[in-house]
């Protein structure tokens, strides 16, 4: 536990769970006002409560710039839980949809969907990301299981780094020979300014669920995250929590994709920010990364809009940006080993 949380005990979390709410609501404030065209506050206000179908501004904002910073609040959330159940579960620092082959799981069924079911319905979508979200945790697992020091942090990541490229790949392949390059694009570049507000109504009672999963999980993946030695003397049925667990981080994956596509590094950083803030006691780390991921992501999608106006920059750039040096980072602190 680090000295931070030694300090101030609950103190911490109880302040980022505060102060989440106001923060959350000034962005989504600044989300709608700024942008490739900046709107007024006047403007913003009769197109919540006095909708002019004739206005292409009071279109913009209900249907493009609040799905959009509600739908970057959410994901940020369900991916930093993701990575946070990942990280405790598994001990491995470097663990995060995005590396270990969940997220490019979903991607791909996705591809696979457009290409047989090319008159698919959203909710079809959502089912078929989820089921190549549960296939992408099953393929880095079975094939890491089967390695010498597989379950290793590096020799999984390094597993998990093979079969998104693979699956990725095979995905970019299917849609040059299909002719679904600009249409598959979406799940992997992660545009936010394209989401749609019927998927993410669709996606809510799946969010539910898994968020549900993951805070009945937490206080079991606190003690999970000690050694399966330690879990097993103190009697924990280690692998129903596992199971437990990858559910959870199935769905809130696989929601995740299908709403916006793949957006990397969320679940290596937040779980890693939230546990020095909190220290390693699960039940405070799950939401807590929840709000600090749900924050990070909608203050990305913000900036990205200013990096190269008026032209915005993918939303994966941002979070590379600052993702890339902080995997570098956890190589090198943490090297091959489990966390201590």
């Amino acid at each position: 536990m680090n000295d931070l949380s030694l300090r101030f005990g609950r103190k911490v979390p109880a302040i980022l769970l505060i102060a989440a709410p106001p923060a959350a609501a000034a962005i989504i404030v600044l989300s709608v006002l700024y942008g490739a065209k900046n709107i007024d506050t006047a403007t913003i206000w009769n197109a919540l409560f006095q909708f002019d179908p004739d206005n292409v501004n009071h279109h913009i904002i209900r249907y493009s710039r609040i799905p959009r910073v509600l739908g970057a609040l959410l994901i940020g959330a369900f991916l930093a839980v993701s990575g946070a159940l990942m990280q405790g579960m598994t001990r491995n620092d470097l663990a995060s949809p995005s590396i270990m082959g969940v997220s490019d799981g979903s991607a791909f069924m996705i591809t696979l969907a457009m290409i047989v079911l090319p008159g698919a319905t959203s909710l079809s979508m959502i089912f078929m990301s989820l089921v190549g979200s549960a296939a992408g945790v099953a393929i880095v697992l079975g094939l890491a299981s089967t390695v010498p020091g597989g379950m290793s942090p590096v020799r999984m990541t390094i597993v998990g780094a093979v079969v998104s490229t693979f699956l990725s790949s095979i995905s970019s392949a299917l849609a040059v020979y299909f002719q679904l390059s600009q249409s598959v694009s979406f799940w992997y570049n992660a545009r936010l300014h394209q989401l749609e507000p019927d998927m993410i109504r669709l996606a809510l009672p799946f969010a539910v669920v898994g968020l549900l999963l993951a805070f009945l999980v937490s206080r079991h993946v606190t003690i999970l995250s000690l050694g399966e030695e330690v879990s097993a003397g103190l009697g924990q049925r280690s692998a129903l929590v596992k199971v437990i667990s990858t559910l959870s981080i199935v769905i809130l994956t696989g929601i995740s994709v299908a709403i916006a596509g793949k957006i990397g590094f969320i679940g290596l950083i937040i779980p890693h920010i939230a546990r020095f803030l909190v220290g390693l006691d699960y039940r405070w780390v799950v939401p807590c990364a929840a709000v600090i991921g749900a924050v990070f992501l909608a203050l990305a999608d913000l900036l990205s809009r200013f990096m190269n106006a008026p032209f915005e920059t993918p939303i994966g750039i941002v979070t590379s940006l600052i993702g890339v040096p902080f995997f570098l980072y956890l190589i090198r602190k943490r090297g091959g080993g489990e966390r201590d």
